[in-house]
């Protein structure tokens, strides 16, 4: 049956912008599409707002189901809006919202991102629009967050006591012996200097992909730079609109000055430091999708599955083993708050932890936290 809404996209100037219209006259609409180009200006990533603007057509769909509207939600009770956004998420669990064949029950951790891209959608409406008041599901909870500086602070936020249970899966990582194996498979050495760079760099692939040999390396002191820019030809970019600076070895180096040298002539159409090497597309700013692809062929040549976030992964724990601070670390992988990079870690809760109030410890007085609380 056809979706009574559907997102659509248009492009301007490299940007896309989502919108969501209805199926049967094509009309915009205004307010979910409203919200979708405000987090394009916040700068959220190019898939936080894709995925955002399908969860919102899921949502429209099932209330179209249910013959509601988004706004007459706010008149409803607490009990009346509970079964509202419950309905929702048994509704996505049961793939109501698809109509793919071989259906693949999503997980509850996706049922809930689905929801909180909803409340994402009515925590603005509330913002922009005062009329409509504040959802009555939407409870208070402390939350303890890090800043830059290092210093914690409970902050007040809104949660829905109706989300699904979700099971804690941990991250894979990939062994160094498995990357050697992988190094060796590679057909160029393009291929073995993206491996590398991002086990000695711990940058997200966006990042890497987004790296310009002519301004965001300093082949005098071997550092390579994440520079933010929204505007890059093969849709890489910083996730937070921030920079940071990575060393690599010298032995990494060297296979990076070969490798500019032995492909210049693609190097020659563009700044970007991958490129494609065959096909119509040489000489143009290798994209995500090639990465995966790459990574497919060695996987058939090695049996050894890996993703660029398990690389990623490698190198936390690599430093983490090698006495890195917990900070530090939290700091390279441009994370924003440091549970994020206990999560990265393989090592023992407990040990984390400890390392962790230490720190706090440590710092306390130096960022004068007693002050701020």
């Amino acid at each position: 049956m056809q979706p009574v809404y559907i997102v659509d996209k248009i492009k301007e100037h490299k940007t896309a912008y989502y919108l969501i219209r209805s199926s049967k006259d094509a009309t915009i609409m205004p307010l979910a599409t409203k919200y979708l180009a405000h987090k394009v200006r916040a700068h959220k990533s190019p898939n936080t707002v894709k995925r955002a603007a399908y969860s919102i057509s899921y949502f429209l769909n099932y209330l179209s189901d249910i013959n509601e509207e988004i706004i007459d939600i706010y008149e409803k009770s607490y009990e009346e809006q509970h079964k509202v956004f419950s309905g929702f998420l048994l509704y996505i669990k049961r793939t109501e919202h698809t109509d793919k064949k071989n259906k693949k029950l999503p997980s509850n951790y996706t049922c809930n991102t689905y929801l909180r891209d909803i409340f994402g959608l009515f925590t603005y409406l509330e913002l922009e629009y005062e009329q409509f008041g504040k959802l009555k599901v939407l409870t208070d909870k402390n939350f303890s967050i890090v800043n830059s500086a290092g210093v914690r602070r409970n902050i007040v936020g809104k949660t829905f006591r109706g989300f699904l249970k979700e099971n804690q899966q941990k991250g894979k990582s990939v062994e160094q012996d498995k990357i050697l194996t992988l190094l060796e498979a590679c057909s160029n050495c393009r291929d073995q200097l993206l491996l590398l760079l991002l086990a000695e760099t711990g940058f997200r692939i966006g990042e890497l992909l987004g790296v310009d040999y002519t301004k965001d390396i300093d082949y005098e002191k071997r550092t390579i730079r994440v520079e933010y820019r929204e505007d890059n030809e093969n849709g890489a970019r910083a996730k937070y609109a921030e920079y940071r600076s990575a060393l690599i070895s010298i032995e990494t180096f060297d296979i990076l000055l070969y490798y500019l040298s032995e492909y210049k002539e693609y190097l020659k159409k563009t700044n970007y430091l991958f490129v494609n090497l065959t096909g119509d597309t040489a000489g143009q700013a290798l994209n995500v999708n090639s990465v995966y692809a790459l990574l497919k062929r060695l996987e058939n040549k090695t049996g050894i599955k890996v993703t660029p976030h398990m690389i990623r992964r490698y190198f936390a724990n690599e430093r983490r083993e090698n006495g890195w601070d917990l900070l530090l670390i939290k700091e390279v992988l441009g994370h924003r708050n440091i549970q994020t990079t206990i999560r990265y870690l393989d090592e023992q809760t407990e040990e984390v932890m400890n390392a962790s109030e230490e720190y706090y410890r440590k710092n306390k007085s130096i960022f004068m936290v007693d002050q701020l609380l």
